[in-house]
């Protein structure tokens, strides 16, 4: 069989659907040697990518997501492959791709959060552009030989949106968190300093769109601070165009406790794991949610919103508040800021819900998926 997979956002380059589509080919890698695979990648990460199994090869593909080259030049290069199945691991199938394909959906966020609080176009080309967004991901729901959800409640949250959809068309692979503790590293001095870090702290790792949150993070930090006036917070992310605004609407002096790291590489944000009081994940909406597992490999304690998705990954190893209650998230706060037999029990139940996912795991259920592609 003659698989396609669109890796143009692999790796960095393409954030946390970029880890997906990473870990899905290098499992695969390992577990097939039957089948061969077009790995199909930008420029940007072309190099990114070396072929570990003689039956992947890697094919230049440089259309930038969601634009007129991906709906109308990538379904042309893809049929000079006469692949048997193409894999999308993200909802923007081109229109005109006519052969066999399966998607991933990662959420509906598009759908349940189009406000333009999420963009910096004008109003009309918003609207317009949401429009297609939402006729492309009803096709791509509609016409796929399969949909892979990485959460049940991606899948429920699909089969409520889209009622023509088949429960039987859905399955679920849950991603999975890197396995490894949080290690003591020599240099966590420098790195903190280097990022103006004053301990004790606790972070946040992530973006800034608005259903992360991050205004009332930064509200209920401030009531929590009142009574423990020597706490920080640390906001990990990509200077952005939202970052820029959140960093704008706040008073400096009053947020004298938030740090805006940045983007911080990942041996270096392995330092600020170790070294954090907790991990604090305030989002709105997620179709998986991978930050608080992430934190949770390195031996960190999380509280996070009871988004219903939260609760399905993070089950009894997360302290749990309502992300739209500022008073509750203070409360939150502070409690784990200073009940250590609490930090102690996430940490011990934080190490064991990681084992639960597995990115081998994931490939291995692609796989079966492909297979019965193939069958049908």
């Amino acid at each position: 069989m003659k698989i396609g997979i669109d890796a143009r956002f692999f790796g960095s380059l393409g954030k946390g659907l970029g880890r997906y589509t990473q870990k899905l080919v290098e499992n695969l890698e390992m577990i097939d040697h039957e089948n061969d695979y077009f790995i199909f990648l930008r420029r940007e990460n072309f190099d990114e990518y070396v072929p570990r199994n003689p039956k992947f090869k890697k094919v230049l593909a440089d259309y930038r997501w969601y634009t007129f080259s991906e709906q109308l030049a990538f379904p042309r290069l893809l049929g000079e492959y006469n692949l048997d199945l193409m894999h999308f691991p993200h909802f923007n199938v081109p229109l005109f791709y006519r052969r066999k394909f399966l998607v991933t959906v990662h959420d509906l966020i598009l759908i349940h959060f189009p406000t333009m609080r999420n963009t910096t176009l004008n109003p009309l080309f918003y609207w317009l552009k949401f429009l297609a967004y939402k006729i492309i991901i009803r096709s791509a729901l509609v016409r796929s030989e399969s949909i892979i959800t990485v959460s049940n409640f991606t899948k429920n949250d699909i089969l409520k949106n889209y009622p023509a959809i088949s429960e039987g068309k859905i399955s679920v692979t849950y991603e999975a968190a890197q396995n490894h503790h949080a290690a003591e590293l020599e240099n966590s001095a420098d790195v903190l300093k280097k990022y103006g870090i004053i301990e004790p702290y606790m972070m946040y790792v992530g973006n800034a769109y608005p259903h992360k949150n991050l205004e009332r993070l930064i509200e209920s930090f401030l009531l929590a601070k009142k009574k423990i006036s020597y706490l920080k917070l640390v906001l990990v992310g990509k200077e952005d165009y939202f970052y820029a605004r959140l960093k704008r609407s706040i008073d400096r002096p009053t947020f004298s406790g938030i740090i805006f790291a940045g983007f911080v590489p990942d041996d270096e944000l392995d330092i600020l794991f170790a070294s954090a009081e907790a991990f604090v994940f305030p989002s709105l909406y997620e179709g998986f949610g991978l930050p608080p597992l992430e934190a949770m490999a390195r031996g960190v304690p999380v509280i996070s919103s009871d988004h219903p998705c939260m609760k399905e990954v993070l089950g009894e190893s997360a302290h749990f508040f309502d992300g739209n209650d500022v008073n509750q998230m203070a409360e939150a706060i502070e409690k784990i800021s200073t009940d250590k037999k609490l930090r102690e029990d996430l940490i011990a139940k934080g190490f064991e819900q990681v084992k639960k996912y597995d990115w081998m795991k994931m490939a291995k259920e692609t796989l079966e998926i492909y297979k019965c592609r193939k069958e049908k």
